[in-house]
């Protein structure tokens, strides 16, 4: 069985900051899926990490005496897998502009850049190089992801409680509305003319929504009573929504329940939002967004006219909080009061427009425990460690 081990460019990990503080590139969720995971629905092997130091004890790196290196910030496509799998030892698989795509060989080829041969890829696929492209490729990722999940499986029956708008079949006689074992979906509308609609396993649609596609629900995700929720919007494992979300990917874990706008935005895991906390993804004069970037210590522009909240894992806002157009929270960000923040917070702050002061770790990890427990679940040792190093660091990206 092939040895496949997703890597972390250097480049693209500081550009995807803050959801990469936390985890590789390759974790990421666009679509239904993580990366990781639709590579491995696509192409049989063992796969491993090649990240940051600090997260290698989490992620490690199993090398062998053939492997192929994968770059976590690109998703599969059958043609790409077949390219890899052609891959001769010593030789590296490239975009038209010079990206690296794949990798046969050892580490330290991949580290020196010591390619015995090159092939050029010209195939469209998913690449993810900023925080933007996640919920811009995620239209996207969730149509491939869907086809990927449901081909030749059979949905559990639809409810008629619910109001279908569209053609719940398309062209092919494929249903657009995929409902896993254990889910629940009563008394929604469900728009399928735009996009499919993925109810995944234990996930439930309360009464009064109205869903328009492309949609994922994940594992035991909820969306609550009467909520609004366009496309192209995933809801990771464990996640609940309410009020109204446009075009939001939340990696797991995390929470915007009750009424409040989100829109173009990417939430980390373990995540909350407060009750009427709204962001605003436009600007009242219709112009550039720039976004906080860590690579370059500074906002650059985007070339986009809507962009919405970023937020890292376990960064959390109270009750009624404004955030401004295109603004980035670190990792344990806590915002609260009146009033619109500044569009970039760094990591293990807490406060409002009246100013920031530094989380201690130790408060860091009670609050962390105490969220994790509400899920059965425990902060591990090494998730200590790693928001240990993270918390060394944070100064260097204020």
């Amino acid at each position: 069985m092939q040895n496949i081990i997703l890597f972390d460019a250097q480049e693209v990990r500081e550009n995807l900051l803050p959801m990469t503080f936390t985890r590789p590139v390759a974790d990421l969720r666009v679509g239904v899926l993580t990366i990781r995971e639709k590579w491995e629905r696509m192409l049989e092997g063992v796969y491993s990490y090649l990240t940051v130091d600090y997260l290698q004890e989490k992620y490690p790196m199993v090398e062998a005496a053939d492997n192929v290196f994968i770059a976590g910030n690109v998703c599969p496509t059958a043609n790409l897998v077949s390219k890899i799998k052609a891959l001769k030892d010593g030789e590296s698989l490239v975009t038209p502009l010079g990206d690296l795509i794949a990798y046969r060989g050892g580490v330290e080829g991949l580290n020196e850049c010591s390619f015995a041969s090159t092939v050029v890829c010209e195939e469209d696929c998913i690449m993810i190089k900023m925080l933007y492209d996640i919920f811009m490729e995620n239209h996207r990722g969730i149509v491939e992801d869907f086809a990927l999940l449901t081909r030749g499986r059979k949905s559990e029956p639809l409810s008629d409680t619910n109001t279908v708008i569209g053609n719940p079949v398309d062209a092919d006689g494929n249903s657009l509305i995929f409902i896993e074992e254990g889910a629940v979906v009563e008394g929604a509308m469900l728009n399928v003319k735009n996009g499919p609609i993925y109810v995944g396993r234990n996930a439930e649609v309360m009464e009064g929504s109205c869903l328009r596609g492309p949609i994922a629900l994940c594992e035991n995700a909820v969306i609550n009573m009467g909520a609004r929720v366009y496309g192209a919007t995933t809801l990771g494992p464990f996640c609940k929504v309410g009020g109204e979300v446009n075009n939001v990917v939340m990696m797991g874990y995390s929470n915007k329940a009750h009424d409040g706008f989100l829109g173009n935005a990417v939430i980390g895991e373990w995540c909350n939002i407060g009750g009427g906390s709204t962001a605003s993804n436009l600007k009242n004069d219709y112009t550039e967004i720039k976004l906080w970037n860590y690579l370059a210590h500074r906002f650059l522009r985007t070339g986009l006219q809507f962009c919405g909240l970023i937020m890292g894992d376990h960064s959390k806002s109270g009750i009624n909080c404004m955030f401004n157009t295109a603004t980035v929270l670190g990792v344990g960000v806590n915002i609260h009061g009146a009033g619109f923040p500044r569009n970039f917070v760094a990591s293990f702050s807490e406060g409002s427009v009246s100013g920031f002061t530094d989380v201690p770790l130790s408060k860091f990890f009670d609050i962390a425990r105490r969220m994790m427990a509400r899920r059965g679940l425990t902060l591990s040792e090494i998730d200590m460690r790693i928001f240990e190093s993270i918390h060394a660091f944070a100064e260097n990206y204020k």
